[in-house]
């Protein structure tokens, strides 16, 4: 039953109708009968952390890498441009939610229940702490150390007289051709500003060619044209790289622009828009062309911050607030330049690899270094690699190999995250046209990757393959691979698991846990999983794999549960658990029950965590931590001690509800000695690590943990050395 109210953009009623099929999902899973006796009582304020100040903790801990003086210096800038990227995505769609929840009045949305204008308010004040600690750190650490080591950014004040005429050809020859200027006035309305990009508004004095006043104009700089610029050799110090912002260069030339008139000021700008992508459940009836249209609307959804020079007059900022349709919170005054994941450029200089990480190689687990095809390998044992510090090869590999082999029928995959020129999608477009029966089943809805993933679907589909497109509602988060082999004893499938995407770039920076096998019971769980996706049935009776939005919940209370009561009974009782968020109300409130029984619990969250720890009466047997460090920590792993009989999964999904409600997601076993027990040192390295980890204390802050008087412990390092050859 549709009932949109036609006054409703299109964007509005999408999010109503989520919040309307939210609301009857939670009251279904919710239908459980009153909490016991043991469950602790407290309000959701005391109960819950913030999701989104949770996030805001996060990005915080990511700062405080480039404030680290043991962290090579071209690193910390660019853990400072991450910083800065993970705080323009969080107000393109938190921050861009919330305001939407706020302006149709819709409720809370969190477990912790506050209320949208107040939680607007406590971001604003977190984030502008967060953007001055980023201009300070860049302005008083940051560049002092880069100059000392001879990489300077040379400001317009400081130009030689060689560097500014070397600089003016280039305007000229590089930058004036692609520049359009706009002068304003009542009759030409506003220029179309995209998201992000870098912009100026100038304050004319004078009249025009026609010899009309003009007061202010805007200058859009081009996506196409490089943010900073490398000064050549022969006009900088020698043994020195030097850099300009191309802001600098416009600044420094804008009055060329406006012959004629007067400059009297230019100030760089930058907007911020809603990035979140609608598609309607109901009706849409070709995804990529509703999707595509959708990327390009979302260049220019509705703005959401404001990023302005701090030297801008406040009439100026007054009047681009006015023309965004922002208030003053929504106002970042900045020390510099408007966008500073900008320097990242500058961290990928080519002549200077002693302020960056040392490189590694992936190792390769011994049992792949052999002559045998990797089938006859996994016929024999099971693989668990462990990216980046051992390779992602073999996965690309283990598909690369069945696209080339005769006696494979068949080759099933998901992709949500593959990158531009993925050698998996090479593969399996070498396999369709080979005459292999391929079936891909695409995530288009990937935020962010939405493009790339639509024109690698497109390059499947004109090689034959067949191609799926995530059910729309529920993402298609698993990650999952299958190669259907004839054999001499008959059909035999391999499958490959993962906890992380098929994108050979990311396996180099986050961590990620990958299982391949020839087990039969597994691999039959995989094919029919793929038939859900393709088919929309139901997969029954699954012996191993756990999935979502089926299975994957119940699952996580029933366990929860049983390490409930065998603490209640006076047994061994244990949960062991790495995310990357944490923030399902139910399993938080199972874990509190589980804390108050005795369960000792031990959780390393990433990111978003809402779970209080050691709160007294309620959550004292909890302890969470937070690592972070030169890759981004990405697995999934669950542990239970079962009185003994210990139980270790590896997942695509974290405890999440999306990931549990609105994601296709497997759970998967593993189950054999020697993979279980590499599974538990890795789990207890990361909880003895005194490096990069972050203690979350019960009132949402982080604690980041020193070695004192113990010999430091950095799990990445630790794991760098046991399997990658660094040098």
């Amino acid at each position: 039953m549709r009932l949109a109210p036609k006054y409703l953009a299109p964007s509005i009623w999408a999010l109503v109708n989520r919040i309307v099929i939210r609301a009857l999902l939670y009251y279904r899973v919710n239908s459980v009968p009153e909490p016991t006796l043991d469950a602790p009582v407290a309000t959701p304020a005391d109960q819950y952390i913030n999701r989104e100040l949770s996030l805001i903790e996060f990005n915080q801990r990511v700062l405080a890498q480039a404030n680290d003086s043991s962290v090579p210096l071209l690193e910390r800038l660019r853990f400072l441009c991450i910083s800065c990227t993970n705080l323009d995505e969080f107000f393109e769609v938190r921050v861009a939610g919330l305001k939407q929840r706020l302006e149709i009045g819709a409720p809370s949305a969190g477990p912790d229940d506050t209320k949208p204008k107040q939680l607007l308010d406590e971001i604003r004040h977190r984030s502008l702490m967060l953007v001055r600690k980023q201009y300070e750190l860049l302005n008083s650490v940051l560049l002092p150390a880069l100059a000392d080591e001879k990489i300077h950014f040379i400001e317009r004040a400081n130009w030689t007289s060689e560097q500014s005429e070397w600089l003016g050809d280039f305007y000229k020859r590089e930058i004036t051709p692609v520049l359009t200027p706009l002068t304003l006035d009542p009759s030409r309305p506003f220029p179309r500003i995209l998201n992000k990009s870098l912009n100026f508004i100038v304050r004319l004095n004078g009249k025009d060619a026609f010899g009309r006043s003009r007061h202010r104009a805007v200058v859009q700089a081009p996506r196409s044209l490089p943010r900073i610029i490398q000064l050549p050799d022969h006009i900088v110090e020698s043994g020195t790289s030097s850099f300009v912002f191309l802001s600098s260069i416009i600044h420094a030339n804008v009055d060329e622009l406006f012959p004629g008139m007067q400059v009297e000021g230019c100030y760089q700008f930058r907007v911020t828009r809603n990035s979140n992508l609608y598609v309607d459940d109901e009706e849409v009836e070709d995804l990529i062309r509703s999707l595509e249209g959708q990327l390009a609307a979302s260049r220019y959804g509705a703005a959401v911050r404001l990023e302005i020079s701090d030297k801008c007059p406040e009439d100026l900022s007054d009047f681009l607030l006015d023309h965004f349709h922002l208030d003053h919170a929504d106002l970042f005054s900045v020390d510099g330049p408007v966008n500073l994941n900008r320097l990242v450029q500058v961290c990928g200089i080519g002549n200077r690899p002693d302020l960056l990480y040392r490189p590694f190689t992936p190792g390769i687990p011994d049992e792949l270094k052999t002559d045998q095809s990797i089938f006859s390998v996994l016929r024999q044992q099971n693989v668990l690699l462990h990216h980046p510090y051992q390779s992602f090869t073999p996965v690309v590999d283990f598909v690369g190999a069945a696209s080339e082999d005769p006696n494979v029928l068949a080759i099933k995959q998901t992709l949500y995250r593959t990158g531009a020129n993925s050698p998996i999608v090479n593969h399996l477009v070498n396999a369709a046209k080979k005459g292999k029966e391929v079936t891909v089943v695409v995530e288009l809805m990937a935020r962010f990757d939405e493009a790339e993933n639509i024109t690698s679907a497109n390059r499947l589909q004109e090689a034959g393959a067949h191609v799926v497109y995530g059910l729309v509602g529920y993402k298609t988060h698993a990650k999952m691979s299958m190669v259907v082999r004839r054999e001499q004893n008959g059909i035999q499938r391999y499958v490959h698991l993962g906890t992380g995407n098929y994108h050979p770039g990311t396996t180099r920076l986050y961590t990620d846990y990958g299982y391949m096998s020839s087990n039969k019971n597994l691999g039959e769980d995989v094919h029919k999983v793929f038939m859900q996706l393709t088919s929309l049935t139901a997969a029954q009776d699954l012996v191993k794999i756990i999935t979502a939005p089926f299975d994957l919940f119940d699952a996580m209370i029933e366990k929860i549960d049983r390490e409930i009561a065998h603490a209640k009974a006076g047994k061994e009782a244990r949960i062991v658990a790495k995310l990357n968020a944490l923030i399902e109300s139910q399993i938080i409130d199972k874990l509190y029950e589980a804390s108050c029984a005795g369960v000792k619990i031990d959780l390393i969250v990433r990111g978003i965590c809402s779970l209080r720890p050691g709160i007294p009466g309620l959550s004292e047997n909890i302890h969470i931590r937070s690592i972070v460090g030169r890759f981004l920590e990405h697995s999934r792993v669950y542990y239970f001690s079962n009185n003994g009989k210990e139980e270790f999964y590896c997942a695509s999904a974290d405890w999440m509800d999306r990931n549990f409600f609105r994601r296709n997601e497997t759970c998967f076993p593993i189950k054999q000695k020697p993979l279980k027990e590499r599974l538990w040192a890795d789990l207890q390295m990361f909880l003895a690590d005194n490096t990069g980890a972050w203690v979350l204390q019960g009132d949402g802050s982080y604690e980041h943990l020193a070695p004192g008087d113990d010999p430091p412990v950095s799990a990445q390092q630790a794991f760098l050395e046991q399997f990658a050859t660094t040098g």
